[in-house]
Order: C-alpha cells, then structure tokens, then sequence
C-alpha cells in the first residue's frame, strides 16, 4: 500500500524532531540553526531501530553552512538512481505544478534548497549536475548507483544486483513478484484508486508516466540545448550524451 510506506521509512526533514531540539517551531529558525542540528536528528532516527532505517532523500551529498547534509557517521549506505536530465525535466515540470522551462531553470541553479513550511525543514537540492556529481564523483562500495533507464529495460537483472548489493538473497520468483508489486502501472493504479498522500497539493497525480525517452516529443529544440548545455559533463558520464547531442555542447 502506497499510503502505508511511512511504517517501513522515516521523513527525514520531517518538523518534528527538529522543533524538539530545537525547543521552538521550525519556521521560526534560521537555515543555520537547522543546517547544524540536522545531524542529530539523523542520529535520532538511526537509534530508533533495530537494523537499518530506510530513508528516502532528495539531499546533495554537501556540506550546508558548514555542517554535512548526510550524516555518514550513522549512515551505513546509499541507494542513488540517475536519470536522464532531459526526461527529468518533464517529470519536474508536473512534480512543480510549473512549466518545462521552470524546471529547466530549477535543475540548472546551483545551491537550490526548498523552502521551510510548519510540516518540514528545508531541502538541499543543488542543480542536477550538482547534485549527480555529489553522489557519484568517486566510487564507494556503499553506494550503489542505478540508471533509471536500465530499470525498466531489464528490472530484473538491475533489482537482482541490488538485492545482491543489499545483502539479501531473493529467490526468482520472488524478485520478480517484488517488481510486479512495485511496477509503476502497479502504482499509479493505487493511486487513481485511493490517491496517494504524497503528491504535490497542486500536481495532477504524482505517478506520472514513468517512461524514458519522452523528451524526444516533448522538449523544443532550445529546451534541448539548454539542459545539455548546462549538464553535459554528467550526461557524458552516464552515457546521456548521444552523438546526435553532442553537437549542442557550448
């Protein structure tokens, strides 16, 4: 159940241990007082479990105002999924509830952070370049990098090798029941029918499309340009800059 998610994962940037240390409400602190007590709070959730907790992060692997963003003193390894910028676009436009080139504009400002609401504290996003480099700049046996094209063109090769990286030693039949559950059809399917708490309060459904390859039809050639203009580096890096592409460099 897509609504259920929080029993097995904890938000990290939730409010609420936050104002505990910081004895007032969060709205109220500066991004400096956050930034420093931020590593306490991922201790906090580290202690509140036997085994590992789960955390989905949309964090830069940076230091903020001088104090890590991640806290790898209590953080045992990472799960990183790349996707190709000019599909993300897309998918940021409707995340947003803004246009393509909102979004453009988002993935290309460095230092980009979320704002502060009484439910949460700030997120550190940087630009996508930024934030890809972040995570990826030097190999680390405990993070594991995914493409996202490759998990829907071959998911159980790439989700068997995760489940290896995990530890974990799922049988086929299993691996593969584990896909089907998680499928993104299977998803937006939950969604349609009981919503999905998650989604952006002005987005018209969080589980989009899910597909690769949609900038093709979708994007102009100047939005083209401007996203492999400004992200060719790691584009490059991750085998995102075709030949039919590289001509946009500049």
């Amino acid at each position: 159940d897509i609504n259920k998610m929080n029993e097995l994962t904890f938000w990290e940037i939730s409010a609420e241990p936050y104002e505990k240390l910081l004895g007032k409400p969060v709205t109220l602190a500066t991004r400096e007082e956050i930034a420093e007590i931020r590593p306490k709070v991922q201790e906090l959730i580290a202690a509140r479990v036997d085994g590992l907790a789960m955390i989905k992060t949309h964090h830069c692997l940076v230091n903020d105002r001088g104090h890590p963003v991640i806290n790898t003193k209590v953080t045992a390894g990472a799960v990183y999924i790349v996707r190709n910028p000019l599909d993300v676009a897309i998918s940021l436009a409707s995340h947003i509830s803004g246009t393509i080139d909102d979004a453009i504009d988002m993935m290309a400002a460095r230092g980009t952070e979320t704002l502060v609401s009484d439910r949460s504290v700030y997120e550190v996003y940087g630009s996508w370049s930024q934030h890809v480099e972040s995570w990826t700049r030097k190999t680390h046996q405990t993070i594991y990098v995914m493409r996202y094209e490759q998990m829907l063109e071959d998911p159980v090769r790439t989700f068997g090798a995760l489940a290896r990286h995990l530890l974990l030693k799922p049988r086929e039949d299993q691996l593969r029941l584990a896909i089907e559950r998680s499928s993104f059809e299977n998803l937006r399917r939950q969604e349609e029918a009981t919503g999905f708490k998650e989604k952006p309060e002005k987005a018209e459904r969080f589980f989009r499309s899910g597909k690769s390859g949609e900038w093709q039809d979708k994007l102009t050639r100047r939005q083209v340009r401007e996203i492999v203009s400004a992200h060719h580096q790691q584009m490059q890096r991750f085998g995102y800059l075709t030949e039919e592409l590289r001509h946009l460099v500049g």
